[in-house]
């Protein structure tokens, strides 16, 4: 009797992730990840300046892996494979605010990271 195990591995990137863009002129920004590639790229997506008809392709080594992933950005794509520009633009604007209210409600100063 064989026993197969699907394991999806936790370095790599999913489709739906937010990540935060580490490298290129895009620093600094957050984006969705729309698309894996392969093992080493995948496509990203803000809604904003990089919409999903011409997402930007990027090295996963210069991105920052957020542990939330957008559970409707990745139902949309895994259904009809396509996300509306707007419901990027609210996954990533849903993580921010996440991000910068504690669980006390209280607003952080400081800089906004990926845990």
């Amino acid at each position: 009797m064989k026993v197969i195990f699907l394991v999806e591995s936790d370095s790599g990137p999913s489709i739906g992730q937010i990540v935060l863009i580490t490298k290129g002129r895009d620093a600094g920004q957050y984006a969705v990840v729309i698309q894996k590639l392969d093992e080493r790229f995948v496509l990203i997506a803000d809604g904003d300046k990089r919409k999903f008809d011409r997402p930007k392709k990027k090295n996963v080594l210069h991105l920052e892996l957020c542990s939330y992933v957008s559970p409707e950005v990745q139902n949309s794509i895994l259904e009809t494979g396509r996300v509306t520009n707007g419901k990027l633009r609210y996954a990533i604007s849903k993580f921010v605010n996440e991000l910068m209210t504690d669980e006390k409600g209280d607003v952080f100063d400081g800089e906004r990271r990926c845990h």
